[in-house]
Formats: C-alpha cells, structure tokens, sequence
C-alpha cells in the first residue's frame, strides 16, 4: 500500500452545489489558505489518505470528462480554477440525474507528495449544525439557537466520498485512489450507489497489498468462530499461527498456512482452503506489514460472550504478565499475572 505521509497543499477551491438549484454555483476565485484555512483542508486529506476504506483504483478507457480535465492540471496544460469548475459541473449533472445524491460543497485541492503531484476532490456533504441568533425584543436581548443545514463536516468527521488523481502513466498499478463509503441499503438507486466511481470518476477499483491482508485476516477470523466452537485451545492455535505469520512472511501461501494448522486433519484442511478462495482471496496473499503493524498493536478478546480484555502487544507476547494456560480438553486459562495497579472505567 502506498501510504502518503508528505502533503504540501499547493491551492484549492470550493463550489456549491445545490441540487434544489437549476445551476451550480461556481467559484472564481481560489481559497485563501490562512493557518485556518489550510489547517482544516489539511486534516480532512490527511484523514482520507489514512482511512482504511481507501481503495486503489485505474481509470476505464472510455472517455469520461473528470479523468481528462484532471490530467490537464497534473500535466501542466491548465489550471486548478478552471479544472476545479469543470470537475464541479460534472458533479453537478450527477446530482441533477439522482434525487438521492445530497447537495454540498466540492472542495477540489492540488496537492505535491513523495509521491509526486496530485488532484484531490472531497464532496463535502452538508451537517446539520446549530448556532445562536440574537434578536432585540423591546429593547431586551433574545438569544435562541437555531440550526444551521449546511454545515461543512468538521475537521475530525469522515468524509463520504472522495478522490485522489495522480498523473496517468503507462505501467501504473493504480491512478487515483477512492474513498466511496456506502450506505446499507437493498435499493441500488439509494444515494451510496456506485455512482462515483462507475460515472462520475469512470474507474475500476483494484486490490491491494491493504485489502488483501484485509480480507485475509477477517476470513480466517470467520472460519475459526464458525468451525472451531468450544475448543478455546484449538481456536488460540490458529489465531496465533495467522499473526505469527502475518508479522513474520512477506506472502502467505494459504495451502501452506493450511498444512500447519490442520496436519492431521484434512477434512480442516480443505474446508480452511476453500472458505478462503471462496472470499476472493487468492492463494498468495501479500502482506502489508505497515498494515498489521498498527492492526496487531492492540488484542481485543471476547470471552465467554461476558468478558472483554483489551491487551496491548507487549503485555500478550510477555510470559511474565499474560500466560494462556492449556487444559487439555480444549479449554484454556487465561492469567493476568504480578497487578500492582488497576483502575474501573
């Protein structure tokens, strides 16, 4: 996974669109990028590239206008305003063709990174907010708060849909990155449709070192707590090997992982194999290790439906402070050992 830690905001601009209106309302004029300014725009990037949700994605072949216009800014032939309006008025046409996409503000910001040049559109979708409003009622001060309906997503909110465009090159694994978080729901023409990716930016998304681990780890998860039931000992056994060798391999070969876990059962053994594939997960899984870094810090155990633990890394892999404790008829022990202090929450 490509992770962006180095962002220089280079400019940006906002529109408006309103789907009650007939237009958009359309910027002419860059923002000025204040402390304030800046900050805010800064940590809204920063959240999205850092958002496990963040999917690679390479633009189709067929024409579609976002994808042109954007290259034309990444390679010099125009500039953000202009770019930023066309990128607007698409969204626009978008919005005008489904009654459920919401209304917002487009933020479109050209940004440099380790990784070269990008273009970053954020849709900010309105909040509802409140603030106060002051009247004077017969020479006396009336305070009430009111709502205010078209609030920008603060600072610390995620964003809902978003796109990070690098310049198209031949040979790319990707050309933008996507954030399109979806709303649950049966109807496809409910707003959290595909809409941004298949129309507005017209691209394909595909997965990554990121994903893969993903969807790995949560499929072992799911095969254990489905075929390994009242076996505490067993289950322990192959949460550990999974971590062992997501920490330890580069790839992990499913079959191999298989041969490990279930020597001398080979029934497991293929129901293991199969579950995986049949997930999507391919037989090599490449490991990001940046990944499972941040995700193995911390062990959250559920036990008996009952009992919680939150343990970080350290404190799980030390003998002196936390042991499991084998039975022998598939139960386990679990100790916390030598507390000198503990506090209730």
């Amino acid at each position: 996974m490509e992770y962006i830690k180095d962002i220089t905001i280079m400019d940006a601009v906002i529109h408006i669109l309103d789907a009650n209106s007939q237009d958009p309302i359309l910027n002419d004029y860059f923002l000025e990028l204040d402390d304030d300014t800046y900050g805010f725009l800064f940590k809204h990037i920063e959240r999205c590239l850092k958002d496990e949700e963040l999917k690679y994605a390479l633009f189709n072949e067929d024409r579609n206008i976002v994808k042109e216009i954007s290259q034309e800014y990444l390679n010099a032939e125009n500039n953000l305003l202009d770019v930023s309006k066309e990128i607007a008025r698409q969204m626009f046409i978008q919005m005008k063709a489904n009654v459920n996409i919401p209304s917002c503000d487009l933020l479109v910001v050209g940004v440099t990174t380790e990784f070269g040049p990008m273009l970053c559109i954020l849709k900010m979708d309105y909040v509802k907010n409140f603030t106060h409003k002051i009247d004077f009622i017969e020479n006396k001060m009336s305070i009430n708060i009111i709502p205010h309906n078209a609030g920008l997503p603060s600072s610390a909110q995620r964003i809902q849909k978003g796109a990070f465009i690098k310049p198209i090159r031949d040979g790319q694994e990707f050309n933008l990155m996507v954030i399109d978080k979806q709303k649950k729901s049966k109807d496809s023409d409910e707003y959290g449709s595909n809409y941004f990716i298949n129309n507005y930016l017209g691209c394909t998304l595909v997965t990554n070192e990121r994903d893969m681990t993903k969807n790995f780890l949560k499929a072992t998860e799911t095969w254990t707590r489905n075929h390994i039931i009242e076996d505490a000992d067993k289950a322990e056994t192959i949460r550990t090997a999974v971590k062992k060798n997501l920490k330890e391999e580069e790839t992990i070969d499913v079959e191999k992982l298989s041969d490990e876990l279930f020597k001398e059962e080979p029934d497991k053994k293929l129901q293991f194999v199969e579950f995986v594939n049949a997930q999507g997960i391919e037989n090599e899984v490449k490991v990001d290790k940046e990944w499972v870094e941040k995700k193995l810090k911390r062990v959250r155990l559920k036990v008996d439906k009952d009992i919680d633990l939150y343990i970080n890394e350290d404190a799980y892999n030390d003998d002196e402070r936390f042991e499991i404790e084998r039975n022998g008829d598939g139960s386990i022990n679990i100790v916390i050992k030598r507390v000198k202090n503990y506090i209730e929450k």
